[in-house]
């Protein structure tokens, strides 16, 4: 008898047109496009960009949705940083492409994430976004209230989720970069440019 062999795409349900799997150093080129379609040019001038500069996401944390012929429609990425203190992962950008709205693509990549996260023995998560959108995953701004990020942001957007009860308890002060140093040569690594206009569903930046 044949061994069934584990494989790390997660479909998401019977006969889904699109599944969940680890980023690929293959996807680069699609992901910086796609990010520049959601976000704009000067999306590596947002202020959360600078919690991600030089830095390599959390191992296992970078996550891409890819559809049945291959093509990449969704990607979030998750990173080390100290939330006043406390350890935590910073979740974004999240981002999915324009043609598969209403596949609920951002959802699966969220709950996703989170999981992998939570199976890693991850504490918390912290975002930038839409308090209405993220409250499903659990995101609120209980325990962000003392804590700043480097550079403009809105209050009500700064978010947080435990994963370990008391993770954020008595989080205080500047939230900063923990991860690896990521190699130069990867970083500057970038898409050509394209223009289209950003989506209109919520991301986290």
């Amino acid at each position: 008898m044949t061994a069934k062999r584990n494989t790390p795409v997660a479909l998401i349900r019977q006969a889904a047109p699109f599944a969940i799997r680890a980023e690929r150093a293959s996807d680069v080129v699609a992901r910086e496009a796609l990010l520049d379609a959601c976000f704009g040019e000067n999306r590596h001038t947002r202020t959360c960009q600078r919690l991600r500069d030089g830095r390599a996401p959390a191992q296992g944390l970078s996550l891409a949705a890819v559809r049945q012929d291959g093509r990449l429609v969704g990607t979030v990425r998750l990173w080390h940083v100290s939330a006043g203190g406390r350890s935590a992962l910073m979740l974004g950008p999240l981002a999915v492409d324009d043609g598969c709205r209403g596949l609920s693509v951002g959802a699966a990549l969220m709950r996703r994430a989170l999981a992998v996260a939570k199976g890693r023995g991850h504490g918390a998560v912290i975002l930038l976004g839409d308090a209405p959108y993220y409250a499903r995953f659990g995101f609120t701004a209980a325990k962000t209230g003392e804590l700043s990020l480097p550079g403009a942001f809105e209050r009500e957007r700064l978010l947080g989720l435990e994963l370990v009860e008391g993770a954020l308890d008595g989080a205080w002060g500047m939230i900063t970069p923990t991860g690896a140093a990521l190699p130069e040569a990867k970083e500057s690594q970038k898409a050509p440019r394209i223009r289209k206009a950003p989506l209109a569903v919520p991301h986290a930046a």
